[in-house]
C-alpha cells in the first residue's frame, strides 16, 4: 500500500495524538513529547505514520465537521429560498389586490356614467315631441337640438353641425349627395328616423344623434374623431 502525504491532516491528527500521548506519558512517569516538535514531525508525516485509532478519531471529527458545514449551508439556502418565495408571493398578492381594486373602481365609474347617460336620455325629447312647421330658424333648430340630447353633448354636436352645414337643415352637397344638418351621405339614410327627413330638422337631429352614439359613443366622441380627420 502506498503512503499518501497529508500535511494539514497529519498536523491536526498528530496534535490530537500528542495530547493523548502526553496524558498517558505523564501518568506513566515519562517525559511528555514537545507539541511543537510533534507538529513539525507531523508536517512531514503520512497518514500511515499516525496510529490507526487516532486516524479514525480524526477522520470522524473531520467528516462530522464537513457534515455540519454542509447542513449549515443547506439551511441557509433553504431559508433564502423560503424568503424569496415569500417575497414573490407577497408581491403577487399585493398586485392582485391592486388589480381587483382598479377593476372595481373602473366598473363603478362605468356604472355611474351609464346612470348619468340614462338619466340624461330619459330627460331629453324626441323629434316627434316638436310641432311640425313649414320652416325653422337656426335658433329654433338649435333649441330643438339642445332638448334632444344631454347638455354636456350639445356643444360637440353643434361643432360638427357648424362645420358640416352651418345649421342649414336644407344644406345639400351637389357633388357627393350629402344632405341636411349633419350631411348624411346619402341623405336618404335619414329616412330611418322619419319620412320628413328633408324638411324637418328634428328628424335630422334624431338621425345624426343616433349615428354619433352608435359609431362613436357620443357626439363628443364623434367630434374628437372629426378634429383628427375632418370627417366623421
Amino acid at each position: 500500500m502506498s503512503r499518501i502525504s497529508v500535511r494539514g491532516f497529519a498536523v491536526a491528527s498528530a496534535t490530537a495524538v500528542t495530547t493523548v500521548g502526553a496524558v498517558v506519558g505523564v501518568a506513566a512517569g515519562n517525559e511528555p513529547a514537545s507539541v511543537g516538535n510533534t507538529e513539525a514531525t507531523a508536517a512531514d508525516a503520512t497518514i500511515a505514520d499516525i496510529p490507526a485509532g487516532a486516524q479514525a478519531q480524526v477522520q470522524t471529527a473531520s467528516l462530522t465537521q464537513q457534515a455540519d458545514d454542509q447542513s449549515t449551508q443547506a439551511d441557509a439556502a433553504a431559508l433564502k429560498s423560503a424568503q424569496e418565495s415569500a417575497r414573490k408571493a407577497a408581491a403577487e398578492t399585493a398586485q392582485s389586490k391592486k388589480d381587483a381594486a382598479d377593476e372595481a373602481k373602473a366598473e363603478k365609474e362605468a356604472e355611474k356614467r351609464e346612470k348619468t347617460l340614462a338619466a340624461s336620455r330619459s330627460a331629453t325629447r324626441d323629434a316627434s315631441d316638436f310641432a311640425v312647421k313649414g320652416s325653422y330658424t337656426v335658433a329654433e333648430t338649435q333649441a330643438m337640438a339642445r332638448q334632444m340630447m344631454a347638455s354636456d353633448q350639445f356643444q360637440c354636436f353643434s361643432n360638427i353641425v357648424d362645420h358640416e352645414s352651418t345649421w342649414n337643415y336644407r344644406a345639400s352637397n351637389p357633388s357627393s349627395g350629402a344632405y341636411g344638418l349633419v350631411q348624411a351621405l346619402p341623405g336618404s339614410k335619414m329616412a330611418s328616423a322619419g319620412a320628413d327627413w328633408q324638411t324637418n330638422p328634428a328628424t335630422q337631429i334624431k338621425w345624426g344623434l343616433n349615428y354619433m352614439n352608435d359609431r362613436y359613443g357620443s357626439p363628443c366622441g364623434a367630434w374628437s374623431f372629426w378634429q383628427a380627420n375632418s370627417w366623421y
